[in-house]
């Protein structure tokens, strides 16, 4: 899998599965172009890249995806650096916690807005580039758009909502050979759930019940998640698209007994 000569935008790069994929594709020879909030990180995650020689710099851009100009700004300033673009890669997200009892509307809006909305505005914007040079899209949902869990409804509704928008717009972009496609991670050890509210204790216990919650008895790790993506993006995947691979230690397959 060489990403040599492709242009790859991979947003919420500044950490998690983002960084880990940054890292991933750039040993691969991918020109990258990281976004995120935090221009610090941002800039660690370029210097930890270890990029092949004759290959391009990690370029920064910065900008928060729920402000319209700010995506329009992480887009424009991508193609102007590198003059296209070849893989577009939706991983920037959050999780909150909450019931339909007392999840607020704002909340909804909240998880909704950053989620979903950002990754349509962004595709958007990215589709007549990616056109041009049929590229593909991964999209980062998560096991919870394919399976209902309690206690995280609004996370739930946004995942499957990005699971459902990838196999729409892999229908759509089809016949111009423009792939979509994402990977649907179960617990992966990461801050979105530290972020999300748990504190190091309820993150231990957290972490200590997969070996219950997932077939494999653990949870995942970033360069697991980001080896998938580097496939679903890479010429191996060529006759592969609408799909939604989950990366969950079977999670995704297990009912209750």
């Amino acid at each position: 899998m060489q990403f040599a000569g492709k242009v790859v935008l991979i947003t919420g790069a500044s950490s998690g599965i983002g960084a880990a994929t940054a890292k991933y594709l750039g040993s691969l020879g991918a020109s990258l172009a990281l976004a995120g909030r935090n221009v610090e990180n941002l800039n660690k995650i370029a210097s930890e890249c270890h990029i092949p020689k004759n290959s391009a710099a990690p370029f920064i851009v910065t900008g928060e995806l729920t402000n319209v100009n700010d995506n329009k700004n992480i887009l424009q300033s991508t193609i102007k650096h590198f003059g296209k673009l070849d893989v577009l890669i939706n991983n920037a997200g959050v999780i909150e916690t909450g019931s339909i009892e007392n999840t607020s509307l704002e909340q909804f809006d909240r998880m909704m807005n950053i989620n979903v909305r950002c990754i349509y505005q962004l595709t958007m914007l990215a589709v007549p580039h990616l056109i041009e040079t049929k590229g593909n899209i991964v999209n980062v949902s998560s096991v919870n758009g394919l399976r209902s869990f309690p206690g995280v409804l609004a996370y739930c509704v946004s995942k499957a909502a990005v699971t459902q928008f990838t196999q729409c717009v892999a229908l759509e972009l089809a016949p111009k050979q423009v792939r979509v496609n994402s990977v649907c991670p179960g617990v992966i050890v990461t801050n979105l759930h530290k972020r999300g509210g748990m504190n190091e204790e309820q993150y231990a216990a957290f972490l200590k019940r997969t070996k219950e919650t997932h077939a494999m008895g653990r949870p995942g790790n970033t360069d697991e998640v980001a080896k998938t993506i580097g496939f679903l993006a890479s010429d191996h995947a060529s006759f592969i698209t609408g799909a939604s691979i989950p990366v969950d230690g079977g999670r995704h397959a297990m009912c209750p007994r």
